[in-house]
């Protein structure tokens, strides 16, 4: 008899701890489905608006350039701090985006200067690179991710089709389910993207982690419902 009493006192813990566990999940899961509803819905500008940090990433060939465009029409006096993050290997992009910025010194925004600053970030993948190795960098970048979201803990984010957003993305709606952190994720789709998605494009579709995913062409929109068709903006 004793035996039996002290299996069922054993058992107790371990039946309290799997309800622990389970109404943790269930708990993390509304919290999810939450986020992703409230994602969805459309933002109400109020009269006094404050200026939003943001978050622009970055990539290699014509990403940049079509950032740099868009960014050239952004009132940059209600997207600031600005934060430019571009791949650890990608030489050419932050350079770039300093010359924006030094352009905006030269038309006399000198306080826009000092609102940017450039920063690096670990790629997940490169190119050619294998998709057994590139788990190991993929862990590594998500680890520089979570440093740069926890240091500059963004308004917005802002990102057109490299890879390099994918990790910051990831953070920003963990930062969203947890409670720390409420960043806008906003994704302009390449305008050389006719018929699909490019692959970071789709995964935030899919996965539901973008607020609004910008598409430049009509045939996007028929193809993914809830896409924002916008025309034509590079």
């Amino acid at each position: 008899m004793e035996n039996i009493n002290n299996s069922r006192l054993s058992i107790a813990p371990s039946n309290s701890a799997f309800l622990l566990i389970i109404g943790l999940i269930t708990l993390i899961l509304i919290r999810v489905f939450y986020v992703i509803n409230q994602s969805s819905q459309p933002r109400s500008s109020t009269s006094k608006q404050k200026p939003l940090s943001t978050l622009i990433v970055l990539g290699s060939g014509g990403h940049t350039a079509e950032m740099i465009n868009l960014l050239n029409v952004l009132p940059k006096n209600r997207f600031k701090p600005r934060y430019y993050i571009a791949a650890a290997t990608d030489n050419m992009s932050l350079q770039k985006a300093q010359v924006l910025e030094n352009s905006l010194l030269n038309e006399g925004g000198v306080d826009e200067v000092r609102s940017a600053q450039f920063m690096q970030i670990y790629r997940s993948r490169e190119v050619g690179q294998s998709y057994i190795t590139s788990v190991g960098t993929t862990l590594i970048a998500l680890a520089h991710a979570l440093w740069l979201m926890i240091k500059i803990r963004p308004h917005v984010i802002l990102c057109n089709g490299p890879g390099t957003c994918i990790p910051l993305c990831v953070i920003a709606f963990i930062f969203k389910v947890f409670g720390i952190r409420w960043s806008y994720i906003f994704y302009v789709e390449s305008i050389a993207r006719v018929r699909r998605l490019s692959l970071s494009a789709l995964l935030l579709y899919k996965l539901r982690m973008a607020d609004q995913l910008f598409v430049q062409w009509p045939q996007l929109k028929s193809k993914y419902p809830r896409a924002h068709y916008v025309g034509r903006l590079m």
